[in-house]
């Protein structure tokens, strides 16, 4: 058994996430986490909102309202949606808690005194019509080193180099449009270049993450320069360093502290689980693995600056350095990025229209079709492009007609033929064939699933699904009513091929795997749902907000990986369909919907 962080990237609170959000950071890392724990490790799988930065301020001037009233509103609203969509987050909390705030200020202090914070006087860029800092992805412009037209104030998606907005050619605010202008400031720069032949080390070790990323990561290394970590703003974490923490204009950089809330909350599941030194059995034990979860456009802080924030909390650049009350943590054991998910050929633009959001999604349609879609055809290693034609015919064709077919038919023909699970007889080699099948596809999905190859895996696991479809239609049960026994032995053999199926499926599909449990009369929890608790600020008792959590427990809550006997005897009632067929006039019903915007 192994300690494994799942560490999950934090959505941003500012409106609702759309289905190509969660099919970079969510369902990935769920399916990851689910099998992980079925295989018998110690899964902890954290995040939360995102909760600090410009555009929630400049969002919540627009609507009138503050900006912790923006973020708990969204909070909420993202909350609700990924539990619905069945993530299975140990905890999912947000940060602007103030157990986040303590974590967030040590580490900042540990790296600014082990000499790897430096204060430097900068050019920021600031709105000529509202006179506030314009944040570096606010500010889009070409980028000078490969001309790319559409680059950011921080770096270029392009060429993936580091950049300053006062560097752009004819660079222009995302928001409004004007030019920005450009005025010194003082802020605290992470030391980049101090790390850079510790990065370079570590990332030549990480030889089985995916090519694209460690290449990427491995590339940002020709151009590190020191990265501003504090921003001209009034909604933030304050700097924790005398004649900075009641300056009321100066904050950490958001993407600071967001980082560091994988170790924040894994300290608050910590503490709210009654053993508050919990989490380091995740963060300090060098045998344990951690595995971070997100899209493209965030590898950057992933695999170079949340790494040498962590290098600079231990003292491990050039500079040395000790270690603070936190101890050395973990670097990341692999950086999971995803690639983009586009939709009918278009980039999701909430402004434009071109957007599914969570929510509607799953007030529409059953979430396993949206976890199925995403496993099957999701930005796994390449972009991928969301279509309503693709989505109703792997709904239908592949869900409906396979997988559902098969649950379906097989408990049809026990309830009428037996009312309950058969004794089986003497097999056949065509019996023993199959099952062999199924128990053979447990190491071969699972390591596909464990190198996050995951539509690999739900690939062979639907492979195994259409077999044991082939074994219904060459047995032929219906045609051996005046043979019990070997109508008996055919049921019970179907009957192990559905419920190891089900147990192969399982992480992709959570909610169906419950529902395929009872309709082979299991009874209790088969795939555990997380669920939304109401807490109390662990350091503020004014203020409470809604969590993510969940049981799995192996054993109890969480099946094993393995085959598990199906019992004769077991009643099996008359069966419900599992999935729900899509009427063939969806695709234009979508198609309309999202050219009216």
């Amino acid at each position: 058994m192994s300690r494994i962080l799942s560490a999950v990237a934090w959505p941003y609170a500012n409106g609702p996430r759309h289905i190509g959000h969660v099919a970079g950071f969510g369902v990935p890392s769920d399916v990851f986490s689910r099998y992980m724990r079925m295989a018998g490790h110690d899964v902890l799988m954290v995040s939360g909102t995102d909760e600090h930065g410009t555009p929630i301020l400049v969002q919540a001037e627009q609507e009138g309202v503050t900006p912790q009233e923006l973020a708990d509103r969204y909070n909420r609203v993202i909350v609700e949606d990924l539990t619905q969509l069945g993530l299975s987050y140990d905890l999912f909390t947000r940060t602007t808690t103030r157990n986040h705030y303590a974590v967030v200020q040590e580490m900042f202090r540990t790296v600014h005194k082990n000499g790897y914070m430096v204060e430097r006087t900068t050019m920021n860029a600031i709105s000529p019509s509202t006179g506030r800092t314009l944040p570096d992805r606010y500010i889009e412009g070409t980028c000078p080193i490969c001309g790319y037209d559409g680059a950011r104030g921080d770096q270029c998606d392009n060429c993936g180099n580091q950049l300053d907005a006062i560097d752009l050619i004819n660079p222009h605010s995302r928001i409004n449009g004007e030019v920005p202008k450009f005025v010194e400031s003082n802020h605290f720069f992470l030391d980049l270049p101090a790390f850079v032949d510790a990065l370079g080390d570590w990332l030549r070790t990480r030889t089985e993450w995916r090519p694209n990323v460690l290449k990427f990561s491995l590339n940002l290394l020709d151009d590190v320069r020191p990265r501003a970590m504090s921003r001209d703003i009034d909604w933030g974490i304050p700097i924790p360093l005398e004649g900075w923490e009641d300056n009321p204009s100066k904050r950490l950089y958001v993407w600071f502290d967001a980082v560091i809330g994988y170790l924040s909350a894994s300290i608050e599941w910590a503490r709210r689980s009654g053993d508050p030194e919990a989490w380091r059995q995740f963060w300090t034990d060098p045998e344990s693995l951690s595995y971070y979860f997100m899209g493209k456009d965030n590898i950057t802080f992933h695999s170079q600056i949340w790494p040498a924030e962590l290098l600079g909390y231990a003292g491990g650049g050039s500079k040395g350095g000790e270690p603070g009350v936190y101890g050395n943590l973990n670097l990341p054991t692999e950086v999971v990025s995803s690639e983009f998910l586009t939709m009918e050929g278009k980039q999701f633009s909430s402004s434009r229209g071109v957007v599914i959001y969570v929510r509607d999604m799953l007030s529409r349609y059953q979430p396993d079709a949206l976890r199925y879609y995403i496993s099957t055809a999701g930005p796994e290693s390449q972009d991928a492009d969301f279509t309503w034609a693709d989505f109703k015919r792997r709904t239908n064709d592949e869900l409906v007609a396979g997988w559902g077919n098969l649950v379906n038919r097989t408990a049809s023909m026990i309830h009428k033929n037996v009312g309950a699970i058969p004794e089986p007889g003497p097999r056949t080699t065509r019996d023993e064939d199959l099952l062999a099948t199924t128990t053979t596809a447990f190491g071969r999905v699972g390591e596909l699933i464990g190198t996050h190859r995951h539509r690999a895996a739900i690939g062979e696991a639907m492979r195994v699904v259409q077999e044991a479809n082939r074994y219904i239609s060459e047995t032929e049960p219906w045609k051996l009513k005046n043979d019990p026994e070997r109508l008996g032995t055919v049921l019970h053999t179907a009957a192990q091929a559905v419920s190891d199926c089900n147990t192969l499926l399982s992480p992709f599909l959570p909610h169906s795997a419950q529902a395929v449990h009872e309709a082979l009369g299991g009874t209790g929890t088969f795939s555990p749902l997380p669920r939304i608790e109401e807490v109390t600020d662990l350091d503020d008792a004014s203020r409470q907000y809604p969590v993510i959590t969940g049981d799995y427990r192996l054993g109890e809550t969480v099946p094993a990986w393995r085959p598990r006997a199906v019992v004769p005897g077991t009643p099996v009632g008359k069966p419900t369909p599992v999935f729900t067929k899509l009427d063939d006039d969806v695709v234009e019903t979508e198609l309309d919907r999202l050219r009216q915007g």
